[in-house]
């Protein structure tokens, strides 16, 4: 099926044809075509600061407490942030929630062209960070998990040359939205790439829902916890090489390392270290996040593969030494951040053309 079909002004199921319109502020020709289109899920993060989880049955007094929007919008926002054009292009609710998750997009120049689900609100998730920055979460799902297949189709209908899509295992994990967004896999058109982070919930997703999204991902990026459902192996490295080779030579894999930076198995490649950067970690919330977006936007703006793993490092870094879950560097602050590293050179010269 082509990416290039005409999108109707509207459909039956109420899906307006407002997907192309682009994304505000940046023009088309800036854009160059290209735009991180997620099939994720934004929902609204009650965020708990703790000095430690409490025992079973007990209580604890947060030291503070932010109510934000989080999930998917993390990586929209570190993308964002380095300039690449993003569109949220996942279900979203009627109601406070979902109010603040669309203002929160907006601010960040991300469209949100789908029309909000009105039975149900956007759903919230409650982040326990402890004094180590460690999180742990609990969620309640709301309007995001019930994507439904003219959703797809109206995305899928707008899709361009260029567009990088990013697929969160959160929502194939939903039992509404996996097995639409495992059809809609199978439909994407060659010239789409495809990027997953299969999430804490990766053991928890349906084989009939994973393996059609595995087999047409150009890129999986997980953590060692993740990897190490997926593969069985605890060692970073093998869990990588292990998680390649399920994958096939066409799929390249990051495997992520907190502190340690990345493993990193290029399509057809052999694993290798990439370094982290070293910081005082005080928040590691949306830290793989702002990992994925910088990866994804330094990419899309056209930098070697090796060049943007080192970029999303250093986004990485910065993020953790943040409070809050969307913390993801602007250029600005990531040039800073790599002050005398001669990363900072290319970076300044593919960001600012």
């Amino acid at each position: 099926m082509s990416g290039h079909a005409d999108v109707p002004n509207a459909s039956r199921d109420g899906v307006p044809g407002a997907f192309n319109r682009g994304v505000p502020g940046v023009s088309r020709e800036a854009a160059g075509g290209g735009r991180l289109v997620l099939l994720g899920n934004a929902i609204v993060d009650l965020v708990m600061r703790v000095p430690a989880l409490p025992e079973r049955g007990g209580d604890i007094v947060s030291q503070d407490t932010t109510l934000t929007t989080g999930g998917g919008f993390n990586v929209l926002a570190a993308a964002r942030r380095l300039g690449l054009p993003a569109v949220y292009a996942g279900a979203h609710g009627t109601g406070p929630f979902g109010d603040r998750a669309r203002a929160d997009l907006a601010r960040e120049g991300v469209e949100a062209p789908l029309p909000p689900v009105t039975e149900e609100d956007t759903g919230f998730c409650v982040a326990f960070v402890d004094g180590g920055g460690e999180r742990t979460f609990a969620t309640s799902l709301g309007a995001e998990a019930r994507l439904t297949g003219a959703h797809a189709t109206a995305v899928l209908a707008a899709l361009r040359p260029g567009d990088l899509v990013q697929i969160s295992g959160y929502g194939l994990a939903y039992p509404v939205n996996g097995p639409v967004l495992a059809s809609l896999m199978a439909r994407l058109p060659e010239h789409i790439r495809v990027f997953l982070d299969p999430g804490p919930l990766a053991d928890q997703i349906p084989e009939e829902v994973l393996e059609p999204v595995l087999a047409r991902c150009d890129w999986v990026s997980c953590n060692q916890r993740e990897g190490r459902l997926l593969t069985g192996r605890n060692d970073a490295r093998e869990a990588a090489a292990a998680l390649a080779a399920r994958l096939g030579r066409r799929t390249g894999v990051l495997l992520r390392a907190d502190a340690d930076g990345c493993w990193l198995v290029p399509p057809g490649g052999e694993p290798a270290h990439v370094p982290g950067r070293r910081v005082t970690a005080v928040d590691s919330n949306g830290a793989g996040d702002a990992h994925t977006g910088a990866f994804l936007a330094l990419l899309g703006r056209g930098l070697d593969l090796n060049d943007a793993v080192r970029g999303a490092n250093a986004a990485a870094a910065f993020a953790v030494t943040r409070h809050g879950p969307a913390t993801g560097p602007t250029v600005g602050e990531l040039l800073d951040f790599l002050d005398g590293d001669p990363l900072a050179a290319l970076l300044s010269s593919a960001l600012r053309r």
